[in-house]
């Protein structure tokens, strides 16, 4: 579906496995794709605060991430950016077990899988794989994981990680966002 250019659509997410939110906004400028976001939760008894501005080029590929905020009392501070030759620059350093990798995996949000299923435009019935650059929680390193996506309807997607190791059937909206992954995230509004 189109995103109006004038405005973004935005997302309210409430942590079914313990205590938490997350919203978010995706937004078109200059013909790159803003998604931005701020998460709140509880993990082993810390409060987390989480904000992360990813963006995408016109075609959903990942240019550059950052993530700031606090997992209790510590502070988190990670920015990454994608040169056009697919090699990641993470906190100023190269990292080249990520290159080559197309999308973002932010590890504590359900944000991120809007990314590959805008970029693969998948045909119902249809698969496909991808390797991510995925920034683990609560260690924030980032590795590559391989992902696949399959497209069992108009409105949900199989998705496994880790050569199958983990799958999950996601619910989605028209503009991609997840709106139910099992056991972990639920939409409250958007």
């Amino acid at each position: 579906m189109t995103i109006p250019s004038d405005q973004g659509i935005s997302i309210l997410w409430r942590r079914i496995d313990r205590p938490g939110h997350e919203s978010a906004i995706l937004m078109q400028r200059e013909g790159n794709w803003h998604l931005n976001g701020v998460a709140v939760f509880l993990h082993e008894g810390k409060s987390c605060c989480l904000s992360y501005r990813i963006v995408c080029d016109s075609d959903w590929r990942t240019r550059s991430v950052e993530v700031t905020g606090w997992v209790g009392h510590s502070q988190v501070q990670v920015q990454a950016k994608v040169e056009p030759a697919g090699v990641w620059n993470v906190n100023g350093e190269v990292a080249p077990h990520v290159a080559g990798c197309t999308d973002i995996d932010l590890n504590f949000s359900p944000s991120t899988n809007l990314l590959p299923i805008r970029r693969l435009r998948l045909a119902i019935g249809e698969e496909k794989e991808v390797v991510a650059a995925w920034l683990r929680f609560p260690s924030f390193n980032i590795e590559p994981l391989r992902q696949s996506y399959r497209r069992l309807s108009q409105d949900s997607y199989r998705y496994q990680s880790g050569g199958g190791r983990f799958e999950a059937e996601l619910k989605v909206n028209s503009y991609g966002f997840v709106t139910l992954y099992p056991e972990v995230w639920q939409e409250e509004g958007s």
